[in-house]
C-alpha cells in the first residue's frame, strides 16, 4: 500500500493537469498553491478536509469541531506568510439537526472572526460527516514563505510548545477519563489551535522556509529537508514543552510526543542566525531547536536515540504497511 505522499507523488503532482504556468507559479508541494493575480501580490489557496472516526470521534462537540477544522487550514496559510482572505465550508453531513448546525456555526464564527477571514460559499451534501475547507489569502510576490530555501547555518525554529495536542487525544477519544488539572490547557490546544499569522507575516523576507506542524515535527521537518536538499538536525533537550504536558505524562513520553506526535499547528522554519535575537524579542515563544547543515533528511542530536522510539514518525493516510 502506498504512503500519502507516495499517492499524491505518483498520481497527481506529475499529470498533466498539474502543471504550473500562466498564473499558476506554485502548485502542488507546498503548504499552499500560490496564484499571480496582480503584479505584487500572490493568492496563496489551500483545502484541508477532516473525516469523522479519522480526524476526530464521534460525537465531538460541534463548535469545537468547527474551531478545528477552520484553524488548521488557516495555519497553512499562516505557514506561508498569508493574509487571510476567504474561506470556502463543504459540509457533508448525515442529518440536518438544527442544534448541531447552530453549534457549528457559533465555532465556525468564533474561529472565522479570531483568523479575521470571510466565508463565501461553499456546499452542502448528505453522508458521513466530513468538513472540508479551503482557505484564501493574500501575500506579497517573490516572498511567500516556502519549504525549500533552507540554507546551512540556518537557525532551527518552532514557534510555541509542542505536543499538547497530542496529548489531548487521551481525552479526546475517552471523555470520561479522569480529568487532570492539565486537562483543559491540552483539550484547548487541540480543539482550538491558534494559528501562527502574526509570526508568519513578520517572517516574510527573514525565514528561508517555513512549514506548519500537522504531522509531526519530524515528519514536517522532514518536508523543509526534502525541499531544500539539506539536513536538518533537531536537538530534543531543545524542544519547548509546556508544564501541562509535562503534568500529563514522563519527560520522555512528553519529548516523543513532541517529536511525532502532530496537531501542534506551530510553524517549524529555518532562520538566518544573525535574525534570530530581534525576532524572539517580538515573539518570545519562539525557540531554536537545532540547525541547519550539508546532507539529507532529519537528525537528531544530543539524544540517548536508545530510549526515543521512532518508528513511527508522524501521522499519514494510508501508511506503507508490510
Amino acid at each position: 500500500m502506498v504512503g500519502e505522499f507516495e499517492l499524491i507523488q505518483h498520481y497527481f503532482t506529475s499529470a498533466a493537469c498539474a502543471r504550473t504556468g500562466g498564473a499558476v507559479e506554485l502548485g502542488i508541494g507546498d503548504d499552499c498553491a500560490l496564484l499571480a493575480i496582480t503584479a505584487s501580490d500572490h493568492l496563496a489557496v489551500s483545502t484541508d478536509t477532516l473525516v469523522e472516526t479519522v480526524h476526530f470521534p464521534v460525537n465531538a462537540p460541534a463548535n469545537l469541531l468547527a474551531q478545528r477544522a477552520l484553524a488548521v487550514s488557516v495555519s497553512d496559510l499562516a505557514a506561508m506568510g498569508a493574509t487571510p482572505i476567504a474561506f470556502t465550508l463543504a459540509l457533508t453531513l448525515p442529518q440536518a439537526d438544527p442544534q448541531w448546525l447552530k453549534n457549528f456555526a457559533q465555532g465556525l464564527e468564533q474561529m472565522a472572526a479570531q483568523c479575521q477571514i470571510t466565508l463565501i460559499g461553499g456546499d452542502t451534501t448528505r453522508g458521513p460527516l466530513s468538513i472540508t475547507v479551503t482557505v484564501l489569502g493574500q501575500v506579497p510576490r517573490q516572498q511567500a514563505l516556502l519549504r525549500s530555501g533552507a540554507k546551512e547555518d540556518d537557525c532551527l525554529c518552532v514557534s510555541g510548545n509542542l505536543g499538547d495536542a497530542a496529548a489531548a487525544l487521551a481525552w479526546v477519544l475517552n471523555p470520561e477519563k479522569l480529568m487532570t488539572e492539565s486537562t483543559d490547557f491540552l483539550l484547548k490546544r487541540y480543539w482550538q489551535p491558534a494559528p501562527e499569522l502574526a509570526l508568519g507575516r513578520y517572517l516574510l523576507g527573514k525565514a528561508t522556509a517555513a512549514q506548519d506542524i500537522s504531522d509531526g515535527l519530524l515528519a514536517d521537518a522532514a518536508h523543509i529537508a526534502k525541499a531544500s536538499s539539506k539536513q536538518l538536525c533537531i536537538d530534543p533537550q531543545l524542544l519547548p514543552l509546556s508544564k501541562a504536558l509535562l503534568q500529563s505524562c514522563s519527560k520522555l513520553q512528553a519529548v516523543q510526543l513532541a517529536l511525532t506526535g502532530g496537531d501542534d499547528y506551530r510553524l517549524v522554519f529555518t532562520l538566518p542566525a544573525d535574525k534570530l535575537a530581534a525576532l524572539q524579542l517580538l515573539f518570545p515563544d519562539v525557540t531554536q531547536i537545532g540547525y541547519v547543515t550539508a546532507g539529507e533528511g532529519v537528525k537528531l542530536i544530543n539524544a540517548d536515540l536508545n530510549s526515543l522510539s521512532l518508528a513511527h514518525v508522524g501521522y499519514q493516510h494510508f501508511e506503507r504497511t508490510e
